[in-house]
Parts: structure tokens; C-alpha cells; sequence
């Protein structure tokens, strides 16, 4: 009795182990076929850039076709959600932005659960934000800008690339954190703001550096701070908030890899550790730096953590700002 108990228990935990035995054989054959990687923005933008330089790498390293396909809409809300939906096999990832963080607060309902639905691979690279000015006004820092905005209550303004924007968010942050009195001018895209900074119709303008480079290099802007934790590459000079005296005001844009969530571990460490690599190439290191990208290569957990604590954050902002999707 006791000896086909035994068998009846062994056959049992047999029974119990296949699914698992089934998942590690699947992550171990991966990738055997191609594999997609949503892009939930137009084609032509750093991110999607980006996306396609990191696929190719891939595609070169495992031997399969790794590909972008862009299905874009309501700021990355739509091809998220159809990331959201695909198995959970490492044949389907999604290339995030930042507005991953923030769209869950500006939009009332989203089709996705961004902490529930995905497994985050790695946050890739940052883009750093710039507060910028017009020559004409005599702030030379940020403290004097700040200075100059409350002994003028309402008359001076910012620019950014949108309503819900990266740079909105930062300019709402300095609003609210140093109760300024100063009016929000959304451009349609980063271009038409740093356009009207120049022409001195809204004398400050808050974007990636990568947008205001132009504009700095021939000195048509002058940069005050940038919202980081550390200094850009591309503005050794220029200090970080926290060093012009305003370590609240902080916040980059950023490109991350996800995954489905459920997607085998296997393959999701094998991905973070290979985009590592690929951000560690001579090439792709002399590349970064002209789509305004510093490289982070984060862990996955490290990413998880950074999108709950964003999240809430920016969540707080958008609220408090009585930001609406547009």
C-alpha cells in the first residue's frame, strides 16, 4: 500500500513539473523564430530610432529577426495595449517612453495595467531635460530665473513640446513646488517650442537636451539646469538642478524594453543582459549622443521599481496641475 502510494505521489509531482519543464525548454529554444518589437510611437523619433539600432544589434547576436513595427495613437496608449494582450513567450516586446509612467493619471482609462501587464526588462537610455531662456532676460542661473518669475507674477512664460509632455510635467513641478505664477505655452512637438524661445515669444522653454542643442551651441538659448541627477554629456557646463539649489525639480525622459507579463525569466534576463552589451558597443556608445541618449541599462527590478515610483510622482503633478489628455 505504502509503495503505490508512493508511485501515485511520484507520478503526481511528474505531472506537476511538466508545465515548467516546458517553460525552461521553450526559454532555452528561444528565440526560434522572429521576434516583434512594438514601437507604440510614429517612425522617424529618437525612440523609434532607437528601437530599430537596438533591433538590428539583436538580430545580429541570436541569429533570428528581431523587427519594429510602429502602431502608434493616443501617446503610446494603443500600441501598448496591444503589447499588453500578445503571449507571454518572448516573441512580442515593447519599446517604452517616459509617457509610460505618466499617460496611467492623464488618461481616465487605459486598456492596460502598466505594473500588472508587463515584466520590465531594462530602462535602456535617458534623455535628459533642459530649462532654458532667451538672452534677453538677465537671469544667468536658475535661481535668478526663479527670482525674476516672482517679482513679475504672470508675465513671463514657458514653452514645451504638448500638453502631458516630459517638459510640461518639469515646468508644472516648478510651479507648484515654488508657487510661481507663470503660464504654460504646449507646442505641437519640441521643435515649435524651441522656435518660439528663440523669437523670444515665450522666453523660457523646458525640453530634451537633444531638442535645445542647436539652439545652445549657436548661444540663440542659454541653458540654466538640467532636471537629472547628474550632468549631460552634451552640457558639461551646465549644472544639475540639485546644484543650482532645487533637488525637487528632477525628472528625465527615458527609453525602456518590456515584456508581456509571465514572459519566461530566462528570457527576460537574457534580454536585459544582451542590451547591456549592445549599449556597451564602441558604435552604438558614438551614436547615442546625437539622438540625446545617455545609457542607464538598468536592471529589471531596478526598472520595476523606477515605474511605480514615477508613477506616483508624476501621478501626484498631473493631479495637482489639473493636467487633461488632449
Amino acid at each position: 500500500m505504502n509503495a503505490a502510494r508512493r508511485k501515485i505521489l511520484q507520478l503526481l509531482a511528474g505531472a506537476a513539473a511538466l508545465p515548467a519543464l516546458a517553460r525552461n525548454a521553450a526559454a532555452q529554444a528561444w528565440p526560434a523564430r522572429p521576434v516583434r518589437i512594438i514601437v507604440p510611437f510614429q517612425p522617424g523619433g529618437s525612440t523609434d530610432i532607437f528601437a530599430r539600432l537596438a533591433a538590428q544589434k539583436l538580430t545580429e547576436h541570436f541569429g533570428k529577426q528581431f523587427y519594429v513595427e510602429n502602431i502608434a495613437g493616443a501617446t503610446g496608449n494603443v500600441g501598448t495595449a496591444q503589447a499588453a494582450r500578445a503571449a507571454a513567450d518572448g516573441y512580442t516586446l515593447l519599446i517604452a517612453f517616459s509617457s509610460y509612467v505618466v499617460n496611467p493619471t492623464l488618461f481616465p482609462k487605459l486598456a492596460f495595467d502598466p505594473e500588472k501587464d508587463f515584466a520590465p526588462v531594462t530602462l535602456a537610455v535617458a534623455s535628459l531635460n533642459v530649462i532654458t531662456v532667451n538672452p534677453s532676460l538677465s537671469a544667468r542661473d536658475l535661481k535668478e530665473l526663479v527670482a525674476l518669475i516672482k517679482a513679475n507674477p504672470g508675465k513671463y512664460s514657458y514653452a514645451t513640446g504638448g500638453v502631458g509632455t516630459q517638459s510640461h510635467l518639469l515646468g508644472e513641478m516648478l510651479r507648484l513646488s515654488l508657487g510661481l505664477d507663470i503660464v504654460h505655452v504646449p507646442f505641437n512637438g519640441a521643435a515649435p517650442a524651441i522656435a518660439s524661445a528663440v523669437a523670444g515669444h515665450t522666453p523660457i522653454a523646458l525640453a530634451t537636451v537633444a531638442s535645445a542643442a542647436q539652439a545652445l551651441e549657436a548661444k540663440q538659448l542659454r541653458a540654466l539646469a538640467v532636471a537629472s541627477k547628474k550632468r549631460s554629456q552634451l552640457l558639461t557646463d551646465t549644472p544639475t538642478t540639485a546644484e543650482a539649489g532645487f533637488p525637487q525639480i528632477e525628472g528625465d525622459s527615458w527609453v525602456g524594453l518590456l515584456a508581456p507579463a509571465g514572459t519566461p525569466r530566462e528570457i527576460v534576463r537574457e534580454l536585459r543582459d544582451e542590451i547591456a552589451k549592445i549599449l556597451a558597443l564602441p558604435d552604438v556608445k558614438e551614436r547615442l549622443p546625437s539622438l540625446g541618449f545617455e545609457v542607464v541599462a538598468s536592471t529589471p527590478e531596478d526598472f520595476a521599481a523606477r515605474i511605480k515610483a514615477e508613477m506616483e510622482t508624476w501621478g501626484k503633478v498631473v493631479r495637482a496641475a489639473n493636467i487633461k489628455a488632449e
